[in-house]
């Protein structure tokens, strides 16, 4: 046994089962895992467990060379000591949340006379900070709303109250179109300049229902006292903020304090966002995401998500409504699973945002790697049925034929998720007489990779029949019988439509269904497609060629050419048939034309 196991080995047995945090140590002293536990003896000693299955996990063991510890009291110590942690070292195998957006926050500043703008840089010096704003167009809704009901000033200028009372500054052309108060000249007080920032940040911070309930007040005490214009005025603001609250209010204003998580993920990237609700309206949100270091389970990385989210967002609210039970998550928390109501409103509506989050974080991905979402898709293929390799590339067969005539098959390829053109084949069926559609696959699919095989040329990964079960055994038979190939195949078996309804896999064949709106399923419908267009146009080729034959084309020396002249002249060979000789001539001189009334009228004597 080496120095280091030997070392491992003691602390193993000194290790107390109490309840405390833990730092797996590497060989420079470097902190690179910090966890909790309930019983520390008994989760420390998991890692050299020889049970341990996780890849994962057996590469952090084998960097940890010292372990220390600290005993805690309960649960909730641990929690915040492992938290602090993490954050002081920023272990390598802790699980590191990111944001991966600017999200803009609504200022308002600490001047005289205060502005209200958006941003997404945060300085706490300069101003107070809302937000942020995780929705398009959430933080200008608001400033629109407060800018068309309080003429605060918009303007840049660093104004002080001693500049304002020595009249430094000047009215400008926002204070002639009322959108202004003009309180550089002193047009308006400084307590009503006050009022107006109050008012706002009642607005900014949900309170848009006490704006509308203090404007309803003051347009009935104005209308009882005859003061129509002014009240009309009342009634235009109140109008703008019940039409705010319509698009900004989610649900009933019971709900006063909530915060509501979503939870995603793709292979070992998780993504985890946060709606704060305060009095029905959404006031703050944010997504961040994070990827897998060992085997992290979701209740684990959706505890570190709310943790991380409620921390940056400064939130203090008790109640939290989330898509499962989390890990711990601190004491004096009221976890809810949402059932039914504004509630299961509020929880699908964080779900919605979380899925956009993480399909924009995979477009801007696949824009940087186009060949990521191609990977990423056909892994997925892979994990779904078990297939040996990565199906980089796939090779699709279809047949086309009406009542038996003018049999063709076809055979698409495509190459990374994307189709080949230049790889694709058309086939003409040889040896099979009648209407035979598996005699006709196992033929064209035998041509297709025997020849394949004199040339050299590298096999497909997966092979796909356009096609139920009968198509897959009958490649199957070309293919391994007759071949002695090891592809795989699959079957795309389809509804009354022609749709792809589910893929088919494995002799014998096993289905497997598919979420239409996954990425998986589209490619599986744009190989069905496009192997079936192929077939189609091909089949068409020939059947229209086949239907534009005449008995000029088995004439010998008669080219297009004459042909079209021919046709043109006569309008169809029956009427050129029964022309004279002078016709003839005249039209293709004496010879040729000698020749085709001799060749007509030939026919006429039989």
């Amino acid at each position: 046994m080496s120095a280091k196991s030997e070392h491992i080995a003691s602390l193993l047995q000194r290790i107390p089962e109490q309840p405390g945090v833990y730092q797996h140590l590497n060989d420079a002293g470097e902190v690179i895992y910090v966890g909790k536990a309930k019983n520390l003896k008994r989760r420390v000693s998991s890692y050299f467990s020889k049970d341990q299955t996780s890849l994962k996990t057996r590469q952090l063991v084998a960097h940890i060379a010292d372990i220390k510890y600290v005993v805690v009291e309960s649960e909730q110590d641990a929690f915040l000591l492992e938290n602090n942690l993490i954050k002081q070292y920023q272990p390598r195998y802790n699980i590191l949340l990111k944001d991966g957006k600017s999200y803009p926050y609504i200022c308002i500043t600490r001047e005289a006379y205060p502005r209200i703008f958006k941003t997404r840089q945060k300085d706490k010096r300069g101003g107070e900070y809302f937000g942020p704003y995780s929705f398009a167009n959430a933080a200008d809704t608001v400033l629109e709303l407060i800018h068309n009901l309080y003429p605060i000033r918009t303007c840049n200028t660093p104004m002080t109250a001693d500049g304002v009372d020595k009249g430094k500054y000047k009215v400008c052309l926002k204070y002639h179109i009322r959108k202004c108060c003009g309180i550089c000249e002193q047009r308006t007080t400084n307590d009503q300049y006050n009022e107006y920032i109050q008012s706002a940040k009642k607005i900014i911070r949900g309170d848009a229902h006490e704006i509308s309930r203090q404007l309803m007040d003051r347009m009935q005490q104005l209308s009882a006292q005859m003061r129509y214009e002014e009240a009309e005025q009342v009634k235009q603001k109140y109008l703008l903020v019940e039409k705010f609250r319509s698009k900004t209010v989610v649900t009933n204003t019971s709900i006063s304090e909530l915060d509501v998580f979503g939870y995603d993920e793709q292979d070992d990237q998780i993504y985890i966002s946060m709606l704060h609700i305060h009095n029905g309206s959404i006031v703050q949100g944010r997504t961040l995401e994070c990827k897998r270091k060992l085997d992290e389970s979701h209740e684990q990385l959706l505890a570190y998500g709310i943790i991380a989210l409620r921390d940056i967002l400064e939130s203090r609210t008790k109640d939290i409504l989330v898509p499962f039970i989390p890990d711990y998550v601190g004491e004096d928390i009221h976890i809810n699973v949402a059932t039914g109501g504004d509630r299961r409103k509020l929880l699908e509506l964080a779900s919605q945002n979380v899925r956009q989050y993480k399909a924009d974080r995979l477009k801007q991905a696949d824009k940087l790697n186009p060949d990521q979402r191609a990977i990423r898709i056909l892994t997925e293929l892979q994990k779904l049925i078990g297939l040996p390799l990565l199906p980089m590339t796939i090779d699709a067969f279809d047949n086309s034929s009406i009542q038996g005539t003018n049999a063709v098959s076809a055979c698409v390829v495509f190459k990374k998720a994307k189709p080949s053109k230049s790889d694709y084949k058309r086939f003409e069926v040889k040896e099979v007489v009648g209407q035979d559609d598996y005699a006709t696959m196992r033929e064209v699919v035998r041509r297709r990779y025997q020849r394949m095989i004199d040339n050299g040329e590298e096999l497909p990964n997966l092979i796909i029949a356009d096609g139920g079960i009968g198509q897959m055994h009958a490649i199957r038979e070309a293919v391994v019988d007759q071949l002695g190939l090891d592809i795989p195949i699959a079957g795309l078996k389809k509804d009354d439509k022609h749709r792809t309804q589910t893929l088919l896999y494995g002799f014998p064949p096993m289905e497997f269904g598919l979420p239409v709106t996954s990425e998986t399923f589209r490619l599986l419908t744009a190989i069905q497609d496009e192997v079936h267009r192929f077939a189609i146009t091909y089949h068409k080729k020939k059947r229209s060629k086949a239907q534009i034959h005449s008995e000029l084309d088995d004439i010998q020396g008669v080219g297009a050419t004459t042909r079209q002249k021919i046709i043109r002249h006569f309008g169809s060979v029956k009427r050129a048939g029964s022309a004279n000789l002078d016709e003839w001539i005249q039209l293709l001189g004496t010879k040729r034309g000698t020749a085709l009334y001799e060749h007509f009228q030939s026919k006429i004597t039989r």
